[in-house]
């Protein structure tokens, strides 16, 4: 391509975007709705998947102890679970301590406590899981076998809210590219509507270029690289939504109901799912421009 004919096409595309400039603004906006919907899955995605990891390398069995336990039983048996090639190592949490740690959970509203007796909590062993060992399948076998121990009265263990919480990264992966599908979908013939529009305001300056010779790409080019800019700045303006809508949720919301004691703080989506967007908004922008391009082109031709 001739220099001459960069300069034209940008000439085209800079006087595109300041004749129709509302049109291109609620193009890029229709984009950036459709990319901040499917945004939205990829961080609730990001987070669930963190939460995931978070859990499954603190997998940790709680095995309460009778009351009825020595000294010497406790630490025989302490001893003996430690011994399992699954176990990584065995905390010994006393009546005493389980109230003091529970007190100081609770902070400020410790004193809904008041009244109740230190020895309410029975005592307990925190059973760290060895990396190797952390499997569904692995962890349940050996809680089985600690089921089976005399002196223990019951087990706690997070394996199935793991479970269950994979189930739920998967279901939002689906989703994801269901509604992200089908968004794509009617902000493809939105654009291509928009295009259309486009060049039958242009049709005049379109059919002097074919009276000169001009070809059908160097035609069309200007309205490609207007799609392809459309579809950048959608993207760019999706992520930076996503990106206050993180701070929100983390200054607003979850902050005031104490989610991150719990799970941990929120995290924004990696340079790989923005990489992902702006590849996306990209490709939208130029797909929708040629399709409606050439499918106008054939039939103004014919």
């Amino acid at each position: 391509m001739k220099w001459s004919q960069i300069g034209l096409i940008g000439r085209e595309v800079y006087r595109s975007l300041w004749m129709r400039l509302w049109t291109h603004v609620l193009t890029s906006g229709t984009m950036a709705m459709a990319l901040f919907v499917f945004g939205v899955f990829m961080l609730a995605e990001e987070n669930f998947q963190g939460m995931f990891r978070r859990w499954g390398d603190q997998i940790q069995i709680n095995a309460y102890l009778d009351k009825g336990l020595s000294a010497a039983d406790v630490s025989l048996l302490q001893d003996k679970i430690r011994s399992f090639p699954e176990v990584e190592y065995v905390r010994h949490v006393s009546q005493e301590q389980a109230w003091k740690e529970f007190r100081a959970a609770l902070g400020a509203q410790s004193t809904v406590l008041e009244g109740l007796p230190e020895d309410v909590l029975p005592a307990s062993f925190e059973i760290l899981v060895k990396p190797a060992y952390r499997d569904g399948p692995l962890v349940e076998a050996l809680a089985n076998r600690l089921r089976k121990e005399k002196g223990l009265t019951a087990l706690e263990y997070p394996q199935q809210w793991v479970e269950r919480l994979s189930l739920v990264v998967l279901a939002v992966q689906w989703v994801k590219w269901l509604f992200g599908g089908i968004l794509f979908l009617a902000t493809f013939f939105i654009i291509g509507s928009t295009v259309r529009l486009a060049v039958l305001a242009q049709r005049h300056e379109i059919e002097v270029l074919q009276l000169l010779g001009a070809s059908e790409d160097l035609i069309q080019a200007p309205f490609v690289v207007t799609g392809m800019i459309q579809g950048i700045i959608g993207a760019g303006l999706s992520v930076l939504c996503l990106w206050f809508l993180l701070l929100f949720l983390r200054n607003q919301i979850l902050t005031s109901i104490g989610f991150f004691g719990t799970f941990g703080p929120l995290q924004f989506i990696d340079y790989r799912g923005i990489a992902l967007i702006l590849a996306m908004g990209w490709l939208l922008g130029v797909s929708s421009s040629l399709f409606s391009l050439r499918r106008f082109m054939r039939r103004w031709r014919g």
